[in-house]
């Protein structure tokens, strides 16, 4: 992968995460002392941003900044997409996953989810 896509798929990344916690292009150029066209700029993957900047737009995100590279595996390639919910989703469970104190309890929740994505026998429909 290159650089440049790179740049493009840590721009998504900042955007998802600003549009899911409803902060404007310009709200955050503002923190930042940044124009919202400059925002839109590293949103796209046009321009660099340096790693001080990702930094405070991390923080101002309320993330990590490796937040902004979870989706580009170990080889440079772009992971994949989960089958459903929002990488946010899926964080946000696996958070409350492992802050369940009792291990039965984990193992009864992890049945539970295996449960809701095994295939259904022929003819049948969840309701």
């Amino acid at each position: 992968m290159s650089a440049s896509e790179i740049d493009r798929v840590v721009g998504q990344r900042m955007r998802q995460r600003r549009e899911s916690l409803g902060i404007s292009q310009g709200r955050l150029g503002r923190h930042l002392g940044l124009t919202f066209s400059q925002i839109q700029k590293y949103e796209k993957g046009a321009n660099r941003i340096g790693a001080g900047r990702l930094y405070q737009i991390a923080t101002y995100l309320g993330v990590k900044p490796s937040y902004f590279f979870d989706e580009i595996d170990s080889n440079g390639a772009e992971a994949l997409q989960p089958a459903g919910g929002s990488r946010d989703e899926i964080r946000t469970l696996t958070e409350a996953f492992a802050t369940i104190p009792d291990r039965e309890t984990r193992a009864s929740v992890l049945a539970l989810v295996r449960s809701l994505t095994a295939p259904l026998p022929e003819g049948r429909i969840l309701r």
